[in-house]
């Protein structure tokens, strides 16, 4: 089954590229989304989701040159299974996982800490489908 999401939210770090065995590249960051609301007593609550976001191919590289701690990004992607796991504390946990299609930048480039004139404001979409030899895992 094919889920489609659509994020907007910031980094929690910069990004982390590496590549496969067969030498494709493949960039992973996490991603903090935010959410407000008034809650019945009148008070307003905030809630953040973390999701882990993996691009791959040219997306991969262009991510990993643009984006960084903190950079406001909209990502379109394919949502994964969750993996669910057992903190320290004992709580069972899921880690919310999204393979990038699209990521547009949303940041400025001053906000991004980026020099001006330093690229495009907008990566490409990820061109095209990744086979099994691809996944690192």
């Amino acid at each position: 089954m094919y889920q489609q999401i659509t994020l907007i939210g910031n980094l929690g770090r910069d990004p982390e590229m590496r590549y496969t065995p067969t030498g494709v590249p493949v960039t992973s960051f996490t991603m903090a989304v935010n959410r407000s609301w008034v809650g019945q007593d009148g008070q307003r609550q905030d809630k953040t989701t973390w999701f882990r976001v993996t691009a791959w191919r040219k997306l991969a590289e262009t991510a990993s040159q643009y984006l960084t701690k903190g950079s406001k990004v909209l990502v379109v992607g394919e949502v994964e299974e969750p993996n669910t796991f057992t903190d320290r504390d004992g709580n069972v946990r899921a880690s919310l996982e999204v393979t990038a299609q699209t990521i547009r930048f949303m940041s400025t480039r001053a906000e991004a800490g980026m020099p001006a004139g330093s690229g495009s404001s907008e990566a490409a979409d990820s061109g095209g489908e990744m086979s099994d030899e691809d996944i690192p895992f």
